[in-house]
């Protein structure tokens, strides 16, 4: 089991995903969003389990380009604002190969960890 946690602040959903894996002994890869931007295809990835690359972009976030992004509808152009501003990113994002969660789901993190035999 490979299991990364993408982040950029840490609140309290990331908080809760840190001690839940680390309650159990588990490692987990931790990955600033930023310090290191997720490649296109992670982004495709993420974008795929959320619903679109809008489904992406952080409610929670502030300020010119955070609004900007918010009334695009162009996939595309929004793919781009987010691989140039990973901020804007929704996070915590729990990756473990194909299987994305976005926020801390204590029933979905131990399925994960049930289909793995552990």
């Amino acid at each position: 089991m490979a299991i990364q946690l993408y982040f950029c602040k840490n609140d309290f959903d990331t908080q809760k995903i840190r001690r839940f894996f680390k309650e159990r002994r588990i490692n987990v890869q931790e990955v600033d969003l930023k310090k290191h931007a997720p490649g296109a295809r992670e982004l495709k990835l993420f974008a795929s389990k959320a619903g679109g690359y809008a489904a992406l972009v952080d409610d929670r976030t502030k300020g010119e380009r955070a609004d900007y992004i918010r009334q695009l509808s162009i996939e595309d152009v929004i793919e781009q604002e987010l691989l140039e501003n990973p901020a804007l990113i929704k996070t915590p994002i729990v990756r473990d190969g194909n299987k994305v969660l976005f926020g801390f789901d204590e029933k979905t993190l131990n399925d994960w960890l049930k289909g793995d035999g552990k």
